[in-house]
């Protein structure tokens, strides 16, 4: 049997979707890139925003299509559309066959036989079970860049978010399970791993009784062949003195962190359930800096949360601008039923949402901007990841970007580099967020 599979939303989705496709490929189904060739439809499905939601529903109606008007025999939803509205789906859309919940992954083979069979199914866990990991991972990135999620739901509770009742309470994969996955990824090319969860920080605490991230890094740059360990997801609050130097110490760990505030007036932040006040932002920012001169700064930020009003918004601006974020992005805040945020009064328009998103991100383009041209003449590691013949160059990032969010450093070189390889770079300028380097010999 044929299986076509798209896996939509998070990279920590995306870790998901590859146990899925490694269970399918250690059951005999064989893998295809073509949906028009498909027996079996897999759509791992997103729903954290309205726009995520629209996405999921959209590609699960596109595939439904190709059981009337094409070789489709089964389709399957999982993920946290799956979860949310698990009778919904079997409603609105008759043509899927089989509903699968967010902890109930391991079990795909199994509905996939029985909905062959005839039978639709709705295969749904508890949200505290953590699914086993037993098959060896499908991986589907380049290969030399891997996502290792280390733990699975939240305890945090924002009022606007909808991921602790998709995904159940915090939940740590134990650290051997890790240990295991990452040499496995290492011994399959992967040289640049990345954590991610929903809160990477927090990593441990449920587990050990203590956060044990510091600990997580420590072991896992002893494995051979992986050359960066990049982190995701911190929440602010979480950042303690044992993670600053186990990054600030750790040759393989990459100063780089994402750490989502989502806004920075105190009046938003205590609506929004954050667990910060501007002050302690100002704080954990100015003391990363402080001990990790080099270190990147990625963060994120929801405009038009309910009662953001212009002088909340002129705050939020003021921050970024103090701030000067290497890296962020911005999201106008999507009113996501059953949450208490969807019953708050003082609600934004959307126009009003959208301006002061691009308000923002226009004031981060300059400052983004002036950060790449600041690195010109200045030397880096980078890793390669391929060649655009357009312009003769090589393609690569540095320790400052995340893959398929940040920027990108196109390499001039004189000879044929291995797309996995580390080379240094001197840079030479800058268009825009990315970088125009030369190779050092």
């Amino acid at each position: 049997m044929k299986i076509y599979f798209e896996s939509l939303g998070c990279d920590k989705n995306l870790a998901d979707s590859e146990q899925m496709l490694g269970i399918l490929r250690d059951n005999s189904f064989e893998i295809t890139n073509d949906e028009l060739e498909a027996d079996v439809a897999v759509v791992n499905t997103c729903c954290f925003i309205n726009d995520a939601k629209e996405e999921s529903i959209m590609t699960a109606l596109r595939l439904a299509n190709l059981k009337e008007n094409g070789n489709l025999k089964v389709l399957v939803l999982c993920g946290c559309l799956a979860q949310r509205y698990q009778k919904e789906i079997f409603e609105e859309i008759p043509e899927v066959d089989a509903v699968i919940g967010t902890t109930a992954y391991e079990e795909i083979v199994k509905v996939i036989n029985a909905a062959l069979e005839g039978n639709r199914c709705l295969e749904i866990k508890e949200l505290g079970y953590l699914p086993e990991d037993e098959n060896d991972r499908m991986i589907t990135t380049t290969g030399f860049t891997s996502y290792l999620k280390i733990a699975e739901g939240c305890d945090k509770h924002c009022t606007y978010c909808i991921i602790p009742s998709l995904r159940g309470k915090y939940k740590s994969v134990p650290m051997e399970r890790l240990i295991t996955q990452a040499k496995y990824l290492a011994a399959n090319g992967t040289k640049e791993l990345i954590l991610v969860a929903q809160e990477t920080t927090l990593y441990g605490k449920d587990l050990y009784g203590r956060k044990e991230l510091p600990k997580l890094l420590s072991e896992l740059s002893k494995i051979e062949n992986i050359h960066w360990i990049r982190i995701l997801y911190c929440y602010p609050e979480e950042i303690d003195d044992e993670l600053i130097e186990e990054i600030k110490n750790n040759s393989k760990v990459v100063h780089y962190l994402d750490i989502p505030i989502q806004h920075a007036n105190d009046k938003i932040l205590k609506r929004m359930g954050r667990r910060t006040s501007r002050q302690d932002l100002v704080n954990i920012i100015e003391k990363l800096r402080g001990e990790i001169p080099d270190i990147i700064l990625r963060t994120t930020l929801i405009t038009g949360f309910p009662g953001e009003e212009e002088e909340e918004f002129d705050d939020l601006l003021d921050f970024v601008y103090d701030m000067s974020f290497d890296r962020l992005g911005v999201f106008t805040y999507s009113c996501e039923e059953d949450t208490p945020a969807a019953r708050f009064d003082n609600q934004v328009d959307e126009e009003i949402k959208q301006e002061r998103k691009d308000c923002v991100m226009e004031m981060q383009q300059d400052i983004a901007f002036d950060k790449a041209s600041e690195m010109i003449g200045k030397k880096l590691e980078v890793i390669i990841e391929g060649y655009m013949a357009e312009g003769d160059v090589y393609v690569a990032r540095s320790y400052m970007d995340a893959p398929d969010i940040d920027g990108i450093v196109f390499v001039k070189a004189d000879k044929m580099i291995v797309s996995g390889s580390f080379v240094n770079v001197k840079v030479v300028g800058s268009e825009g967020y990315d970088l125009l380097a030369e190779i050092l010999y």
